[in-house]
C-alpha cells in the first residue's frame, strides 16, 4: 500500500496519461467531478491535484471551459549566448523581429553603472520584440556601446538580432546572467499579449570584450509561455 498522498497519486495519473499521449496538447482533462468518481478520491483532492499542475504550467485552466493540456513552454539558455533566432529555428519555429526603438542616447545612472561608464556618455539603444510563429516570446532591450560597434545604428535587425551581429564583430570573452521574477508594465502587456497579473522572466545579460563592457541586454518572456534552462558539465 503507498503511503503517497491522494492528490499526488491523481497528478502522477494525468502526468503518465500525457507522457504515454493519452492526452496531448490543447486536450481537456477530467474536470473535478470525473477524478472523483474514476479515482475514489474527494473533490478537495482532486481539485489540489488539478490547481498544482496548472501552477506547474503542465494544465491551463479556460474560465467557464475547464482544464487542458497546455503547451509545451519553449526553453531559453540560460548559460550559453544563443540568439532567440536560433533558439526557435532549432525548435522548427518561425522568428521574426519588430524594431520598436533604435537610436543614441545619454546613460543614466543605471545604464552608466551597468556598463560602466560615467552617467551622460553617448550610447546606442535598441528596444526589439521577438515572435515565435506569430506570437510574442521576447522583449530585447539593449544598450551597446559605440566604441565597440560604431555602426549598430544601421544594422537591420529584422534580418539579423542585435546578438548575431555583436557576436560576428567578436566573441565576448565573459557573460553575467542575472535572472528575476517581474511583474510588466501596461506597455509590456500589450507588446507580450499577456494579462496584467501574469508574471514575467527578466533575464539581464552584460557581455565583456577586452575587459570592457560591450553591451548589456534586458531579456522579458511571458513566464507562462517561457523558460529559461541551463547545464554545466564540471571535469
Amino acid at each position: 500500500m503507498t503511503s503517497e498522498p491522494l492528490y499526488r497519486q491523481v497528478k502522477r495519473h494525468i502526468l503518465e496519461r500525457i507522457a504515454a499521449r493519452a492526452l496531448v496538447e490543447g486536450t481537456q482533462v477530467p474536470s473535478e467531478n470525473e477524478l472523483t468518481r474514476a479515482l475514489g478520491v474527494s473533490r478537495m483532492t482532486a481539485h489540489r491535484a488539478l490547481r498544482e499542475l496548472t501552477a506547474e504550467g503542465v494544465l491551463r485552466r479556460v474560465q467557464g471551459a475547464g482544464t487542458f493540456v497546455a503547451a509545451e513552454k519553449p526553453e531559453s539558455a540560460l548559460f550559453e549566448v544563443r540568439n532567440i533566432a536560433e533558439e526557435i529555428a532549432a525548435r522548427g519555429g518561425r522568428h521574426s523581429a519588430e524594431v520598436l526603438q533604435l537610436g543614441v542616447e545619454r546613460a543614466a545612472a543605471e545604464e552608466a553603472l551597468a556598463l560602466e561608464i560615467k552617467p551622460g556618455a553617448r550610447l546606442f539603444h535598441s528596444l526589439l520584440l521577438h515572435r515565435e510563429n506569430g506570437l510574442p516570446v521576447q522583449i530585447e532591450d539593449r544598450h551597446v556601446s559605440p566604441a565597440f560597434a560604431p555602426n549598430y545604428l544601421k544594422q537591420d535587425f529584422t534580418r539579423a538580432t542585435p546578438n548575431q551581429y555583436l557576436t560576428v564583430l567578436r566573441p565576448p570573452d565573459a557573460v553575467e546572467h542575472a535572472v528575476e521574477a517581474i511583474l510588466p508594465d501596461r506597455r509590456q502587456q500589450k507588446l507580450l499579449e499577456i494579462a496584467a497579473d501574469e508574471p514575467c522572466l527578466l533575464l539581464t545579460r552584460r557581455t565583456w570584450c577586452q575587459g570592457q563592457v560591450v553591451s548589456r541586454a534586458r531579456l522579458l518572456h511571458p513566464g507562462q509561455r517561457y523558460r529559461l534552462a541551463g547545464r554545466q558539465e564540471f571535469r
